[in-house]
C-alpha cells in the first residue's frame, strides 16, 4: 500500500476527526467511560497497517476503515436508546460504506474502479455532504435534549417547592381552623353545621337532577382519555408492523427492537395516562363526598395557566390538525384569592373549551372566497387582574361570535348552539351556579358576530 497518497491520509484524518467528535458528542467518557479508553485509541491502528502496507499488498486502508467503523457501531449500539446516536451512525454509514467498496474495486478490479472512479468521487461529495448534515442534525437533536432535561430538572424542583409551601400552609389553616373550631360554641357549631348539610343536600339534588358530577368529571378526564386512546392506536399499528416484519424471510433486526422499544414507550405512556384519569376520578369523587364548599388561597393566575393548556391539549388530541395561538396577559400583582379550586376550575375548562371550539369552527369557514375570515388566525387570550376589589378573568376568542338573541339564553340550562352530541347545554349554566351562588361573583358575556366573545368572572377578592 502506498501510504504516500494524499487519500489515504485524507481518509485517515477524516477518521480521527469522526471518532474524536463521536467521544464529544456522545460524552463517552461519561456514558461508557470503560469503552472510551479503548475509543480513544483506535486510531493508533493506522500505524499498524501502515506498516503492513509497505510488506504486504492492497488494501489496508479498507482494514483501516472497517475497523473505524466497526468502533463507531458497537459505541452507538452501546448508546441505542440517545436518538442523536442513532442519527450519528445514519450520518456516517454511506461515506463509510462508499469508501470501502471504493479500495476493494481499486484493489480487487482495478479496470473496473478506472471506469466509474469519476462516479466514486461524485459519490464521495454526496456522502461527505450528507455526513455534515446529519452530524449537524445529531448536535441539534443533543442540544434539544439537553435543554430538555435541564427544563425537567427546573420543573420538578418548582413543583417540590410549590408543594412543600402548599404542605405548610395546608397545616397553619387546619391548625388555625381547628384552634377557631374549639372555640366555638355548641348551638353555633350544630347551627352551622346544619346549613352546611342542608346546602350539600340541595346541591347534591341539583346535580343529580342535572348531571353536574357527571359532566364535570367527563370534562376532566377527558384529556387522559384521549391520550389513551391514541397511544393505543399507534401501538396497534406499531404490533401490526411488527407482525409484517417477522413474516418476512428477511428479517430487519434492528426495526424489530425499535418498533418493540416504541411500542414499550407507548405502554408507559398509557399507563401515565390512566392513572392520571384514575386520580382524577378518586379526585372528584373524593371532592363529591365532602363537597362542603370549603375554599383555598388560591393562585388564579396558576389555575388559569393550567386548564387553559389542559383544554387546548384535550382538544388537540381529538384534532391534531387543530392550532391556536394562546395570550396571556396575568396581573402578577394579583395575590391569592379564597375559593374552591375544582369549582373555579370546572368553570375555567368550560370556558376555555367553548373559546377553543369556536375558533375552530371559525376556522372551518374560512375561504379564499370569504373575505370576513381572509387571513384569519385563531387566537384566544386570558387576562387577570384586580378592579374595584374584585378579582377579574377574561376569556376572550376571536371565534364565530353570537348574536344579541343568543347572549340572552346562553345561560339557561340545556340551551346550546352546538349540534346535536355535541353539547348538552349545562356548561355555561352550571359555570354561571357555581360563580354566583357558590362564590357570590358575576359572569357576564360580550360578543359580535363574526368577531369574537368574552366571557368575564368577576369574584370578591
Amino acid at each position: 500500500m502506498n501510504w504516500s497518497d494524499g487519500d489515504s491520509y485524507i481518509a485517515i484524518g477524516i477518521a480521527v476527526a469522526v471518532i474524536n467528535y463521536v467521544r464529544r458528542l456522545l460524552d463517552t467518557r461519561t456514558q461508557i467511560p470503560v469503552w472510551d479508553n479503548y475509543l480513544k485509541y483506535v486510531w493508533l491502528s493506522a500505524f499498524l497497517l501502515m506498516a503492513l502496507g509497505e510488506v504486504f499488498p492492497d488494501p489496508w486502508l479498507t482494514w483501516y476503515w472497517l475497523i473505524v467503523s466497526g468502533a463507531i457501531a458497537y459505541t452507538v449500539w452501546q448508546l441505542y436508546e440517545l436518538r442523536h446516536a442513532r442519527t450519528l451512525l445514519l450520518a456516517i454509514a454511506p461515506y463509510t460504506l462508499l469508501i470501502v467498496a471504493r479500495d476493494l474495486l481499486k484493489f480487487l478490479f482495478p479496470s473496473v474502479y478506472t471506469s466509474v472512479k469519476v462516479y466514486i468521487e461524485s459519490g464521495a461529495t454526496f456522502a461527505f455532504v450528507w455526513l455534515v448534515t446529519f452530524v449537524i442534525i445529531a448536535r441539534n437533536q443533543k442540544r434539544s435534549l439537553e435543554k430538555e432535561r435541564l427544563e425537567r430538572e427546573k420543573e420538578a424542583e418548582e413543583r417540590r417547592i410549590i408543594e412543600g409551601k402548599k404542605n405548610e400552609l395546608e397545616y397553619l389553616v387546619a391548625e388555625r381552623t381547628a384552634e377557631i373550631t374549639r372555640q366555638k360554641e355548641e348551638l353555633e357549631q350544630t347551627l352551622n353545621e346544619l346549613k352546611a348539610t342542608q346546602k350539600q343536600l340541595i346541591h347534591s339534588e341539583k346535580m343529580a337532577s342535572l348531571g353536574e358530577l357527571t359532566a364535570g368529571i367527563a370534562h376532566e378526564i377527558q384529556n387522559p382519555l384521549n391520550f389513551v386512546n391514541n397511544f393505543s392506536e399507534v401501538s396497534m399499528e406499531l404490533i401490526d408492523e411488527l407482525s409484517e416484519e417477522q413474516t418476512k424471510t428477511d428479517r430487519d433486526k434492528d426495526l424489530e427492537s425499535e418498533l418493540l422499544t416504541d411500542l414499550k414507550q407507548n405502554l408507559e405512556k398509557i399507563h401515565h395516562h390512566g392513572g392520571r384519569a384514575s386520580s382524577i376520578v378518586k379526585g372528584m369523587l373524593q371532592h363529591s363526598r365532602s363537597s362542603t364548599g370549603q375554599r383555598e388561597a388560591t393562585d388564579i393566575n396558576a389555575l388559569c395557566d393550567e386548564y387553559l393548556r389542559l383544554a387546548y391539549h384535550g382538544l388537540r388530541a381529538k384534532d391534531k390538525t387543530f392550532n391556536a395561538t394562546l395570550n396571556t396577559d396575568f396581573d402578577t400583582s394579583l395575590g391569592p384569592v379564597s375559593l374552591v379550586p375544582q369549582d373555579i376550575g370546572r368553570v375555567l375548562l368550560n370556558l376555555f373549551t367553548n373559546a377553543f371550539y369556536a375558533v375552530q369552527q371559525r376556522k372551518k369557514q374560512v375561504s379564499p372566497s370569504a373575505d370576513v375570515n381572509a387571513g384569519y388566525k385563531p387566537i384566544v387570550t386570558v387576562r387577570t387582574g384586580c378592579a374595584d376589589n374584585q378579582a377579574v378573568i377574561a376569556v376572550t376568542d376571536n371565534g364565530t361570535g353570537m348574536s344579541d338573541e343568543i347572549q340572552q339564553k346562553i345561560f339557561q340550562p340545556f340551551f346550546t348552539t352546538k349540534p346535536t352530541g355535541e353539547g348538552t347545554g349545562l356548561g355555561l349554566s352550571l359555570a354561571y351556579d357555581i360563580i354566583t351562588d357558590g362564590h357570590s361573583g358575576t359572569l357576564s358575556v360580550e360578543s359580535k358576530e363574526n368577531e369574537g366573545t368574552t366571557f368575564t368572572i368577576r369574584l370578591p377578592a
